[in-house]
């Protein structure tokens, strides 16, 4: 019935076939709906054939080309109407008989995301089944209103969900159950995006890079205490791994168990990459806690370079063995070699360096302010005793990271700090100071290009702020399963890609994606009532600002869009009475 209905009432399936010439346009212009109510033993029953005549030999003749008896009352009554105004489907908001108008829903947000969707692929990539229009609607919701798959389902209902997508009646328990099918079904959607973006070939240089993000409550299966990005001490997290092309985008995304290291989610994307993406000679990027011996190992056994950077422990080593030398950093980007072919690129950040000179003197100052109060503490209280005074100087010394080049010292009940020259001269001698190391030659990609490369993980650094913080707000997680945690991450990413592509397209505009989607919001549809109970919605022409957001978005407004009578709604309500402070 939908396959039916669907195309004969929706204004695009008409546009097409009105542009179109030849025998199409004589097929539909002869097209009418025939009913026929038959009396038997059993009751009364009413058929509706869709046919079409056409002349043979001189006679006029009758074909069938569908039976649409099961479809509704109104939905037969739309194709007759529709059917009659074929030559001018926009025009059936003002047919002059007993038409009601009303506002409708908001359409702009939606219909935007949609089309964007659809036009990168994500739309196909999921699949036109009812468990991949759910995601889809999951996709559009992230974008236009972050929150749990309860209040998915009331922005379903109120943006129209069901006559945009096309889906049927859902709640949120079907939500729940496609992000065990998102889960199932994720490398085969990213197979596809994959194949999408890149129709000629997999890349040769990928980005990765790992963040966390923490949890609420203690049940979610994912859920594990661990190095913690957010600085939230006593709380579960899970970990997420993001793997992006050389652009910035979005290609995979795994969510680990949250006491997971950086180093060992590297495995399952050279893996990933090998056999899934079809990567030969590529390159991984990736931080200087991410790539290490044992993960550079993986690389090279599946033919594949890397660029990482090391680490301050690690450059002293160097500085030691000869390697490399302090007067490289004064250049502007200078490099060494060392064992095995391996290149180190070298460079000092004047602006890095500035501001650790600034952090280490605002500690110090920190410090002295700190002693000068355990001095007067001292000095006001008789009884109080110098060594613990000299002890909690000490300990905060050692908070501030200072007792490298900083001594602390107490004399006549006064505190003092002293700073010894030479060992803030060794330990500042660094600052803004960094070391990139890769395996790829020198013939093949110079310095430039692999310091280029580097850089480009601030890419994925700013997906995840607009993951996690942003736009698109991964946290809270409100599930509990790993199945659907995973889902759910997996949303999110399918989301930024959407995100990502507005935020290009509206840069010239000075609009940002969370102002442009809440300017949509206000463009709602005109609802019509026309004769026999057809609804449909027309859609006004857009104010200006409206419009220029659309078409900078390459989006184009229907005018008409059916009114299915699909229900959404939660099956959870709020409640009536709430508890009173």
């Amino acid at each position: 019935m939908g396959c039916l209905v669907w195309p004969l009432i929706s204004l695009g399936f008409f546009e097409k076939v009105l542009d179109m010439r030849g025998w199409l346009v004589y097929y539909v212009a002869i097209m009418y709906v025939d009913s026929c109510t038959t009396a038997t033993k059993s009751g009364t029953y009413t058929r509706h054939l869709l046919r079409e005549n056409y002349r043979e030999d001189g006679k006029v003749k009758h074909r069938n080309i569908a039976n649409i008896s099961r479809c509704s009352g109104e939905e037969i009554a739309a194709i007759r109407l529709a059917l009659r105004h074929k030559g001018n489907l926009a025009a059936l908001g003002s047919v002059p008989e007993s038409v009601e108008v009303e506002q409708g829903r908001p359409i702009g947000a939606a219909w935007l995301v949609y089309d964007v969707a659809r036009r990168l692929g994500i739309a196909k990539a999921l699949g036109n089944s009812r468990q991949g229009k759910l995601a889809l609607w999951q996709v559009i919701a992230r974008v236009i209103e972050q929150g749990s798959r309860l209040s998915a389902v009331r922005l379903a209902d109120r943006h129209g969900a069901c006559d945009i997508v096309g889906l049927e009646a859902f709640n949120e328990d079907d939500l729940y159950r496609n992000l065990d099918w998102l889960c199932e079904n994720q490398a085969k959607i990213e197979d596809r995006l994959f194949r999408a973006l890149h129709p000629s070939g997999p890349p040769q240089l990928y980005l990765y890079d790992v963040t966390s993000t923490y949890l609420e409550g203690t049940k979610n299966e994912l859920g594990e205490f661990g190095y913690n990005r957010d600085g939230k001490k006593g709380k579960r997290q899970i970990v997420i791994g993001l793997l992006c092309n050389e652009e910035g985008k979005a290609l995979s995304i795994e969510a680990f168990r949250g006491n997971m290291g950086d180093p060992k989610t590297v495995a399952s994307q050279v893996k990933k990459v090998s056999e899934r993406f079809g990567g030969s000679e590529v390159t991984f990027v990736g931080d200087r806690g991410m790539l290490k011996s044992q993960q550079i190992e993986a690389l090279a056994e599946n033919g594949f370079h890397y660029i990482t950077a090391i680490t301050k422990s690690q450059i002293e080593k160097l500085l030691r063995q000869g390697t490399i030398q302090m007067e490289l950093f004064d250049q502007e980007l200078a490099e060494a070699t060392g064992i095995n072919g391996v290149r180190y690129i070298l460079r000092r950040n004047p602006v890095r360096a500035a501001e650790v000179r600034a952090s280490r003197e605002d500690k110090l100052r920190a410090l002295r302010e700190f002693a000068a109060g355990q001095s007067r503490y001292l000095a006001e209280h008789a009884r109080a005793i110098e060594e613990v005074a000299l002890r909690k100087c000490g300990e905060k010394c050692a908070t501030l990271k200072l007792e490298k080049f900083v001594l602390v010292s107490a004399c006549g009940r006064v505190i003092s700090v002293a700073v010894d020259d030479s060992a803030l001269a060794e330990v500042s001698k660094l600052d803004g100071c960094y070391v990139l190391k890769t395996d790829l030659s020198a013939e093949v990609v110079g310095k430039e290009v692999v310091h280029g490369r580097y850089k480009d993980l601030a890419l994925v650094e700013r997906a995840f702020r607009v993951c996690k913080t942003g736009q698109l707000e991964v946290r809270p997680v409100h599930v509990r399963l790993a199945s659907r945690t995973r889902g759910h991450v997996f949303v999110v990413m399918l989301a930024y890609r959407i995100v990502q592509e507005l935020a290009t397209r509206w840069e010239a505009l000075q609009v940002t994606v969370a102002e442009g989607i809440e300017e949509l919001k206000a463009l709602c549809g005109v609802r019509v009532k026309v004769g026999e109970g057809v609804v449909l919605n027309r859609i006004p022409k857009p104010r200006k600002l409206t419009r220029r957001l659309l078409d900078a978005a390459g989006v184009r407004l229907p005018e008409v869009l059916p009114c299915s009578s699909a229900k959404v709604a939660t099956r959870k309500k709020i409640a009536n009475r709430r508890k009173t402070r």
